[in-house]
C-alpha cells in the first residue's frame, strides 16, 4: 500500500512539472506583448534630446522581454515532445509574425546609436550591447527548444526563420561592438 501511495505521489509530481502547448502558446503571446513594449520604448526615444530615464525604460523592457523569453524556453522543453503539425504550425505562424517585429525593432535601436551615444552616461552604449547579448543568447535557446520540439517535416522552415532572426542579431551586435 505504501508503495503504490508513493508511487502515484511521484507520477503526480513528475506530471505536474510538465508543460502544456497552450503555456507555450501563453508563452508566446506574452514575448510578443513584451517585444511590442520595447519596440514602442525604442520608438518614443527620440533620435535628439534622449534622457537617462527613456534610456533605462528601453533597459527595463529588454531585460523583461528576456525574461519572458527564458520563460518561454523552459515550458517548450517541459512539452512533451514532439508538438502535433497542427500545434507546430500555429506557434511557427505566430513565431513568424514576431521575426518582423524583431527585425523592426533590431534597426530601430540601430538607428537610435547616435542619440544613445550622445547621452551623458558613458555606458549607454555598452549596456545596448549587453541587453542585445543577452536577448540573442535567450532568442536562440528559445528557438532552438521550438525546432528541437517540432515535427521533422517542420523543423527546416523553423530553422530559416531562426537565421533569419539570428542574422538580424548579428547586424545589430555588430553595430554596438
Amino acid at each position: 500500500m505504501r508503495v503504490s501511495s508513493t508511487l502515484i505521489f511521484l507520477v503526480s509530481l513528475a506530471v505536474s512539472g510538465l508543460a502544456t502547448v497552450d503555456q507555450v502558446k501563453t508563452d508566446i503571446t506574452t514575448i510578443s506583448s513584451q517585444l511590442q513594449k520595447l519596440d514602442a520604448s525604442i520608438s518614443a526615444f527620440p533620435n535628439t534630446g534622449g534622457t537617462l530615464s527613456q534610456a533605462l525604460v528601453i533597459h527595463s523592457n529588454a531585460v523583461n522581454l528576456k525574461s519572458s523569453i527564458d520563460q518561454g524556453t523552459t515550458d517548450v522543453k517541459a512539452t512533451p515532445p514532439p508538438l502535433s503539425e497542427d500545434d507546430a504550425k500555429s506557434i511557427l505562424a505566430s513565431f513568424e509574425t514576431m521575426a518582423e517585429t524583431v527585425n523592426d525593432t533590431l534597426a530601430g535601436i540601430m538607428s537610435k546609436k547616435a542619440a544613445i551615444q550622445a547621452l551623458p552616461f558613458g555606458g549607454a552604449i555598452s549596456l545596448v550591447k549587453q541587453d542585445l547579448d543577452n536577448l540573442n543568447t535567450s532568442t536562440s535557446a528559445f528557438e532552438g527548444a521550438l525546432i528541437a520540439q517540432a515535427p521533422s517535416d517542420l523543423q527546416d522552415e523553423a530553422a530559416t526563420l531562426k537565421g533569419r532572426i539570428d542574422d538580424a542579431f548579428s547586424t545589430a551586435i555588430a553595430a554596438f561592438s
